[in-house]
């Protein structure tokens, strides 16, 4: 039982620190950079409906209420991290860290749906010999909030370096992290099945 729960935890934390599918990083880190230490509430409300979203689309999958092409999810991906990384460029520096409920909350909760999807093939594999998927899902997911959580306090160390070492401006700082996420994510939708 221990067994079962720590390898679930496990694969739910190497689900999101898999270099190979640094998107899940490129997403949390371009969602976190506008953000300080003493906003780390409002980054966890961020993160949990990034989880919300990814768990509930893999129960609708693992339950085939859903079934989604894959090709087209693969390119949402990227799409949803660019999103959010150009509405940091314009939003840089006029406090969109404060505004309520808005574009970010609501394009975490959809970015978390699409990942989700994109990761219920392999995710019915895993519980192919499960009997409780429900509480697997649960135990995934609880890893997938650990990884986010290191990954998030990562992101908001290295913006204190920056901001209080070498003395970046906050604007400056998100201009050139979310700057760099877009040009990362650019080959990603480039090279996306659906655009080829």
């Amino acid at each position: 039982m221990l067994d079962n729960f720590l390898f679930n935890v496990e694969y739910g934390i190497n689900h999101v620190l898999d270099i190979n599918g640094y998107d899940h990083v490129l997403f949390l880190i371009v969602l976190t950079v506008p953000y300080l230490f003493n906003n780390w509430k409002r980054v966890l409300l961020l993160v949990t409906t990034f989880t919300v979203g990814h768990t509930l689309s893999l129960i609708l999958a693992a339950y085939d209420v859903v079934n989604v092409n894959g090709t087209l999810v693969e390119f949402l991906i990227p799409v949803t991290i660019m999103i959010v990384a150009i509405f940091h460029v314009f939003t840089a520096g006029k406090g969109a860290q404060k505004e309520k409920v808005g574009v970010l909350f609501f394009s975490t909760l959809f970015f978390g749906l699409v990942h989700g999807l994109g990761f219920a093939r392999e995710f019915k594999m895993l519980m192919s010999g499960t009997d409780n998927k429900l509480v697997t899902l649960l135990e995934f997911a609880l890893g997938i909030e650990i990884a986010q959580v290191i990954i998030v306090f990562i992101v908001l160390f290295l913006g204190f370096i920056g901001q209080t070492v070498f003395r970046f401006s906050r604007r400056d700082w998100i201009l050139v992290v979310s700057s760099i996420v877009i040009g990362l994510t650019i080959p990603m939708i480039v090279s996306s099945d659906l655009l080829s």
